[in-house]
């Protein structure tokens, strides 16, 4: 069974059986990676901290049919312990990985592998706010994914802009006449607000008022829900949150939640 070795970035962990866990990683060079850490949730296990939700690792893993094996695994960078006790900065971080896991795919990646790090290293040093970052960061991992949003041209035909609308479902701005009907309507700071975003310019974003900011983020959010398929469970928790003002979670809400799941035939070694 052949090893590998990879610089990766742990995504979601998931139970299996009484002391194993499946982790979704996200390797520098490998892509997205799915492995099985055996015994990891005993007390006595000698990696099992690093293999948590935001822990940045150099792991070794052998090769398998359908699930690979953590054989070993090293820190690198944890950030989750920076980011657990600043709720709306951990929410962001669980869609910046939920978003990573859904746009990865098995095959190298290393500019989705430096975004999502990007990211949560912008999110620990906490020198922009948490949703700028998010924002960017789906804005960014979605065109690396070839779902660029058109923000000068027409969207549907080409035509020069400027335009003054927006359709999530053609993809970007778009002219008068190739609006269909329901779309919205976008100012110039708008969209000067979402070309920042996408291209990490923050000096610009920061010239901005907070209305434009504000639409270009319920924008990125509806974007990433179309070109995602579905809604991220994490993003609806942190937008519940935001519209219920909630600046702190109860108590118990702030550990990494982890799944439980039954072993398939696929999955036993």
């Amino acid at each position: 069974m052949p090893t590998y070795r990879d610089e990766a970035v742990v995504l979601r962990t998931q139970r299996l059986g009484e002391a194993d866990r499946i982790v979704t990683l996200l390797g520098k060079e490998r892509g997205k990676v799915r492995a099985v850490a055996r015994g990891v949730r005993r007390t006595s296990s000698k990696f099992g901290a690093r293999l948590e939700p935001f822990m940045v690792v150099d792991v070794q893993c052998y090769a398998g049919r359908n699930l690979d094996t953590v054989t070993q695994a090293v820190t690198l960078a944890a950030y989750g312990r920076d980011l657990v006790d600043d709720y709306s900065r951990y929410s962001a971080a669980s869609v910046i990985v939920e978003a990573a896991e859904r746009i990865a795919e098995a095959e190298p990646s290393p500019q989705q592998y430096t975004l999502v790090i990007g990211a949560l290293r912008a999110l620990t040093m906490g020198a922009r706010a948490s949703q700028d970052i998010l924002d960017s960061y789906l804005l960014r991992a979605l065109s690396l994914a070839g779902w660029a949003p058109a923000l000068d041209d027409c969207a549907r035909c080409g035509a020069p802009g400027p335009h003054e609308r927006f359709s999530v479902q053609l993809g970007g701005v778009v002219c008068a006449r190739c609006t269909p009907a329901g779309v919205m309507r976008v100012d110039a700071a708008t969209i000067d607000a979402l070309r920042a975003l996408l291209s990490g310019d923050w000096a610009t974003l920061d010239t901005l008022d907070a209305p434009p900011r504000a639409r270009a983020s319920g924008i990125v959010s509806a974007y990433s829900q179309q070109y995602l398929e579905k809604k991220l469970r994490s993003m609806q928790v942190l937008e519940h949150d935001r519209l219920l003002g909630r600046l702190e979670p109860p108590s118990a809400a702030a550990s990494v939640r982890e799944e439980a799941v039954e072993p398939s035939i696929e999955e036993k070694a």
